[in-house]
């Protein structure tokens, strides 16, 4: 039976981090997978040669048409806020547009709920409760990702996530290897995402490492910086397809839904009516 996915993310970029690979996965296997970004991240952290110009929040949705189509993504949407940046304090906001911070969360949640609706999607794709590791527009998007699946009647909605002890066994593996670059927070992670007895759902996709690798790429103003520096995206980049493989072959979820506990799926759609 043909489902439909619908992955929700916060800004252009995000996709590529914690839900490619069971993107790719779903649409190899003949589902309907659509990406929804509530901003178009024009707050992103970016060299000059992508920035300079005030056209970054551009560039950026532009990027992820790109790694969309590297994923198989039938289609994408932007809900139109803006980014609403890193740290406490809010940016005024863009010309006819508003920071995600600000927005109504019933507002924001019926835009999304409209294309649930439309899409009678089956599954959708947020954030765990933290937002991942706590960026504000990421505990937003699993606010306003709960209410409008709620509105919608959405059947289930997974949380994206990654057990505590797994990323940080990888990131210390990585960090034999590689410098990480001086704006990734190490410590951030280990306080971060979920517990491993939180986690419902073990996705395999390591046979879509290639995809989820294209679609990092694609996003070539957040792996920017200036002076030549990595950013974390282009260091993760950097890393042996051979290891890349085994650090990102596997994508979490957690559904609210399930109690903690129980057997770990290992297919987004198992179980659906």
């Amino acid at each position: 039976m043909t489902r439909t996915l619908v992955a929700f993310h916060a800004h252009p970029d995000d996709e590529a981090l914690l839900t490619s690979g069971t993107m790719a996965r779903a649409a190899a296997e003949g589902h309907r997978v659509v990406t929804v970004v509530a901003t178009d991240g024009d707050l992103g952290l970016a060299s000059d040669e992508y920035a300079a110009d005030g056209r970054l929040g551009d560039r950026r949705l532009a990027e992820l048409r790109e790694s969309a189509a590297a994923l198989g993504v039938a289609r994408v949407e932007w809900l139109g806020y803006a980014d609403s940046g890193l740290g406490d304090v809010t940016h005024p906001d863009p010309p006819g547009r508003e920071r995600f911070i600000r927005a109504d969360i019933e507002e924001a949640a019926e835009r999304l709920a409209a294309i649930l609706r439309e899409e009678r999607a089956d599954v959708l794709l947020t954030y765990d409760r933290n937002g991942g590791y706590g960026h504000r527009d990421h505990v937003k998007v699993h606010v306003v990702g709960a209410r409008a699946a709620e509105l919608a009647g959405t059947p289930r909605v997974l949380e994206a996530t990654v057990p505590r002890d797994s990323i940080n066994r990888a990131l210390d593996l990585a960090a034999k290897i590689y410098d990480f670059p001086p704006e990734f927070d190490r410590d951030s992670f280990r306080r971060a995402f979920s517990a491993r007895a939180e986690i419902t759902h073990r996705i395999s996709v390591r046979r879509y490492a290639a995809a989820k690798r294209a679609s990092m790429r694609a996003h070539a103003s957040q792996a920017s910086a200036e002076g030549g520096a990595d950013r974390t995206l282009a260091a993760f980049l950097r890393i042996p397809r051979p290891l890349y493989d085994l650090v990102f072959g596997r994508e979490w979820f957690v559904d609210p839904a399930r109690p903690p506990g129980g057997q770990v799926s290992t297919d987004i759609f198992e179980g659906l009516p």
